[in-house]
């Protein structure tokens, strides 16, 4: 099972980008679902988490402006960013606190990460 993203790339600040994540291979399930970003020099931080349910936490320093998605009939969660920040700049990647599997339950994945950056 692999964690395909996409959607990062350069934006001004005030707009918007849209992050993508596929869950790749044969899925019967997929547990939480998240992002974290890492910035250059900083830890990596969490930006987001939805449930199986959809029930989603945000972290406060993204809270009104980003806001995470998923459609389990795809194996896919989003990251819709608005009113993107300079300080909003990172990697971004996308994990899933469990997956099952053909071949069985795989925990703690994450994808490869995509750059995020927003210019002031």
């Amino acid at each position: 099972v692999q964690l395909v993203e996409s959607g990062g790339g350069l934006v001004q600040s005030g707009g918007s980008l849209r992050l993508s994540c596929t869950a790749s291979g044969i899925i019967f399930s997929i547990g939480a679902m998240g992002w974290y970003r890492q910035a250059s020099g900083k830890e990596r931080e969490l930006v987001a988490t939805i449930t199986e349910g959809h029930s989603t936490n945000y972290a406060q320093s993204v809270k009104g402006r980003f806001t995470i998605s998923r459609d389990n009939s795809k194996n896919t969660v989003f990251l819709q960013m608005n009113s993107l920040k300079p300080e909003d700049t990172a990697v971004y990647y996308c994990t899933v606190e469990t997956i099952a599997t053909n071949r069985g339950a795989q925990y703690g994945l994450w994808g490869q990460g995509t750059q995020v950056t927003v210019s002031s």
